[in-house]
């Protein structure tokens, strides 16, 4: 990737060559003095001419329209079915028998015409899917945004942006094509339309990262269809269109073709045999007639009556109606089937692949230990470390119901709801220990403090990274008083910090100290220095209920989970252990290690691995493939837009109905 200087010169010359072209001769020296002084409009005349250049040459920033045949079109080709086929020639030449016996009776014909075209009515509205998957993919994308042009901010329609253009980024804001941050400041984007993981990811310009860095690894870059929840940035645009991370999405969605399901490939199979024995079945009659002397048009007749008679034309009509039984009793489980040969598909299926967030989990960061410096969670300090830590959030508790509630970021949320179920509300605690200041949270410090009146005095709380706020802290509160720190003090903390780092929990600690007088300056240099070190609180996004238990029902029955997901590898492994998933010798792999293997090697160890974890919409169809290589029949379940490929490629794609995105919905078999 070309650093900023370089997109700068290349720009100028550019520039420059677009204004030779137009009659108009400047040195780069000139160009580059009009980035300041406005010359007759040339600079104007220059960027708006290079910005057209671009657009010609990458295209308009949207996703591509797929291409539509004619509803016409699209009911014949459901025809090309070698059963149908078969099916339209008997009720042909069944009607031409009942006409020349004179006979009216033409009631198997209309039915086996009626049951062609029902099935190809079904199969038209089936393939309008991934039209619908591309509509709700193109809804999240941004309708207009800031750009810098001609040293000013103005603001442009999503579809003009170009690579190159700098972008700015605030808070509520689309991003509306891939870019490389320049500039960040407190950025936070919710990035779930990619890898699914609904906690904001915090951005940092200023980071150098490896070639192979995951999709979510990638804290130096924003990408299209991402949503701004904090801060603000400016950023210089790389990819545009379907050239952008969600671009390839669209492009999996509208050339991968979705697979036959199990009962189609068996009543293709079955029409195919039916078929040609018949046809070998009524050559052999009709040449046993022809040596018997038989009249060779009587001889016909009785070999097409035969033909007729063994082909069940009755068998498309039972199908469809036993598989419609299905889809009933399905929705009378709140599960609505949008394509009939899916329920016998979800019976067949012998592998699960799975999406960890908000699938196998329930999409909400949860408390579940409370260390002090003891290494202990005791009821009384437990209290009192949520007390603070409640104090230090931006969230808002809501009344619903009797019901309280915390909304707000992830992280806060699980502090502050954890701290209702400890009777501490923030509301309650604000009452007597008024919010007089803050230092807000930034990347660089990677800590919060508010500052709170009490009793005439003041108290500091800050929160944050466990490295960074050990280091700001002097003493620490222990058995209701204050002590000194000392190293081997500092030494257990740290190693309680990486056990429940181990175990896939996100560690925040939380500090304090009281001033009887504020200092006239309000900084972090000042007030974040010399606290008092109080305890750590871990929190993960914890499992569903009952999903253990159907991971086990399903181990019985021999179908096989697995995990796909977009988090971490530590947090995935702690999660599979946890429901069974992952056990004995099974394989925990990373989207950058399967980035490594072929898809033949791939294919020939699929078995030994049970989760894969920071992957991306590619590797989940790759993963999907090679276990159907080895004639599982795979189901995927997923909720967003990064799943919609997978759930598309599967025997049977299943969205999640209550918060699954509209793009993973349109492309499921199953909801």
């Amino acid at each position: 990737m070309m650093d900023l200087d370089e997109v700068y010169n290349s720009t100028i010359k550019k520039t420059q060559s677009l204004l030779e072209s137009k009659g108009i001769a400047l040195s780069l020296r000139e160009i580059k003095k009009l980035d300041t002084i406005n010359l007759s409009g040339f600079r104007n005349d220059g960027e708006r001419l290079l910005r057209l250049e671009l657009a010609e040459k990458y295209g308009e920033n949207k996703l591509q329209e797929q291409k539509k045949d004619s509803v016409l079109k699209r009911f014949i080709k459901q025809f090309n079915d070698f059963m149908i086929i078969i099916l339209i020639i008997a009720a042909i030449i069944s009607a031409v028998v009942a006409k020349m016996q004179g006979s009216n009776d033409y009631i198997d014909s209309v039915i086996i015409i009626a049951i062609v075209v029902l099935n190809s009515i079904m199969g038209v509205i089936q393939e309008a899917k991934a039209e619908k998957s591309l509509e709700a993919l193109k809804k999240m994308s941004a309708p207009v945004t800031k750009v810098k042009r001609n040293g000013k901010v103005t603001i442009i329609k999503g579809n003009d942006v170009v690579p190159g253009d700098i972008v700015i980024l605030e808070a509520g804001n689309y991003v509306p094509a891939d870019c490389r941050l320049i500039n960040s400041y407190n950025l936070k984007i919710e990035e779930s339309s990619l890898t699914g993981e609904t906690i904001p990811v915090l951005k940092e310009a200023n980071v150098m990262l490896s070639e192979n860095a995951s999709l979510g690894d990638m804290i130096n870059m924003a990408f299209a269809t991402t949503i701004v929840v904090n801060g603000h940035a400016e950023a210089i645009v790389t990819e545009t269109g379907m050239n952008t991370n969600v671009g390839k999405i669209a492009k999996m969605i509208i050339t991968d073709e979705a697979p036959e399901t199990p009962i189609q490939r068996k009543l293709g199979e079955v029409g195919k045999t039916l078929g040609i024995g018949c046809l070998i079945i009524c050559a052999f009659i009709f040449a046993i007639g022809l040596l018997k002397k038989i009249e060779p048009v009587e001889m016909f007749m009785t070999s097409v009556g035969l033909a007729v008679a063994a082909i069940p034309e009755g068998l498309p009509a039972i199908v469809t109606i036993m598989l419609s039984i299905g889809v009933t009793k399905m929705a009378k489980k709140n599960s609505i089937i949008r394509k009939l040969p899916a329920v016998e598909t979800l019976g067949s299926s012998s592998v699960i692949c799975s999406d960890k967030t908000g699938t196998l989990t329930q999409n909400k960061m949860q408390v579940t230990k409370i260390m002090d410096t003891k290494g202990e969670s005791l009821n009384s300090m437990a209290d009192f470390i949520l007390q603070l830590g409640t104090m230090c959030t931006d969230v808002e508790i809501n009344v619903e119901n009797n019901i309280k509630e915390a909304s707000g970021e992830a992280t806060e949320v699980a502090i502050a709801n954890c701290a209702l179920l400890h009777n501490q509300d923030k509301n309650e605690l604000y009452k007597r220990m008024q919010r007089v200041n803050e230092i807000s949270f930034d990347s660089d410090r990677k800590m919060m403090t508010t500052i709170h009146k009490v009793s005439g005095k003041y108290r500091v709380i800050t929160k944050g990274a466990p490295d960074v706020l050990l280091k700001r802290c002097t003493k620490c509160y222990e058995n209701g008083m204050i002590i000194n720190f000392d190293n081997n003090k500092i030494k257990k903390i740290e190693d309680y910090n990486n056990s429940m780092a181990d175990n896939a929990l996100r560690v925040i600690a939380i500090a304090y100290k009281d001033y009887d007088m504020l200092p006239n300056q309000i900084d972090s240099n000042t007030i974040e220095n010399n606290l008092v070190f109080v305890g750590l609180v871990g929190m993960i996004d914890p499992p569903r209920e009952g999903v253990k238990d159907a991971v086990a029902i399903c181990k019985r029955a021999g179908i096989k989970t697995v995990m796909i997901t977009g988090d971490h590898i530590a947090t995935a492994k702690a999660i599979a252990k946890e429901l069974g998933i992952l056990k004995g010798s099974d394989i925990a792999i990373t989207g950058a290690e399967l980035d490594k293997i072929s898809q033949k090697e791939l294919e020939k160890n699929i078995m030994n691995y049970s989760v894969f974890a920071r992957v991306s919409p590619e590797h989940k169809v790759r993963i999907v493939k090679a276990w159907q290589k080895t004639g599982a029949v795979v189901a995927m379940t997923g909720d967003g837009v990064n799943d919609s490929p997978a759930l598309k490629n599967a025997d049977i794609g299943i969205a999640m109905g209550k918060n699954g995105t509209d793009v993973a919905k349109n492309a499921s078999d199953m909801i």
